[in-house]
């Protein structure tokens, strides 16, 4: 059974750090490619962050570029969302999630496993 289970989110003030947690099936981890979504109320699932299965491969989204790592450490079997300098619209639902793929995708529909979901709130 694969499993995706998310952690460390919650409320959080503006310009302050957080970082998500990712624990995943061990088989996971070391083949796919793994992913950062996140969804605000009222819009479309977003990507966020991306990395290879070795780590030396990222993309992240404009929009968090600069302010965010996604480091994977394989042999906790466990990626993670780093994120500073957070902002009231970061507030959304972050999801991790797995592709079978070699290369960084960064569109929803090519990820094959997800996570429930941790809230992210950031207060102004």
């Amino acid at each position: 059974q694969v499993q995706l289970v998310e952690s460390g989110g919650g409320l959080v003030q503006a310009g302050g750090s957080l970082r998500l947690s990712c624990a995943t099936s061990g088989r996971i981890l070391s083949r796919y490619i793994m992913g950062w979504f996140r969804q605000a109320p009222g819009k479309e699932r977003e990507f966020v962050a991306g990395i290879n299965w070795s780590g030396g491969s990222t993309i992240y989204a404009d929009s968090v570029k600069g302010r965010s790592t996604i480091p994977r450490d394989n042999a906790k079997n466990t990626v993670y969302l780093e994120m500073n300098s957070l902002k009231p619209e970061d507030t959304a639902v972050y999801y991790c999630a797995a592709a079978r793929s070699i290369l960084v995708v960064v569109t929803a529909d090519w990820y094959d496993y997800w996570g429930q979901g941790t809230q992210v709130t950031v207060s102004s």
